[in-house]
């Protein structure tokens, strides 16, 4: 298992950055991995929903199949994945409105066989990726 995280002060309120995080369509300007959407975001933002997210997980290319499994406005988007090579996933973005400013935590979890073999090299690749991504966010949203 392989579990990194990454958290950023934005400096917005927790509605803007919620806005940008569930725009599906522009997740190709700030997620480091995220390569495309082949049929779009998921159609309706629910707990329960699916949609296929093809990612690069230390620059190779990987097709993810999505569940969201929890969901709350503003504060919680946490989605739950099965990639390819027996690789699960998870990925929790978590928002805390601190005034007009908003902390944006997100915790990844790497699961499955081949994680073990190199749980070292995708911990260091995750947490660079997820710490480049939180930077472009903030860039958007301010």
């Amino acid at each position: 298992m392989a579990e990194v995280s990454a958290e950023a002060r934005i400096e917005a309120p927790a509605e803007k950055v919620w806005s940008q995080l569930t725009d599906f369509g522009s997740y190709g300007e700030w997620s480091m991995t995220h390569t495309d959407f082949p049929k779009g975001g998921p159609e309706v933002l629910e707990a329960g929903a699916s949609f296929q997210e093809n990612m690069k997980l230390m620059g190779f290319p990987a097709e993810v199949n999505w569940t969201i499994d929890e969901l709350e406005t503003a504060r919680v988007f946490a989605i739950r994945g099965k990639g390819p090579m027996g690789v699960n996933l998870s990925q929790r973005y978590s928002l805390t409105p601190d005034g007009d400013a908003t902390t944006l935590r997100i915790d990844s979890e790497f699961t499955g066989a081949a994680v073990a073999l190199m749980a070292g090299k995708l911990k260091d690749s995750a947490t660079a990726a997820l710490n480049e991504s939180l930077r472009k966010l903030n860039g958007l949203v301010v």
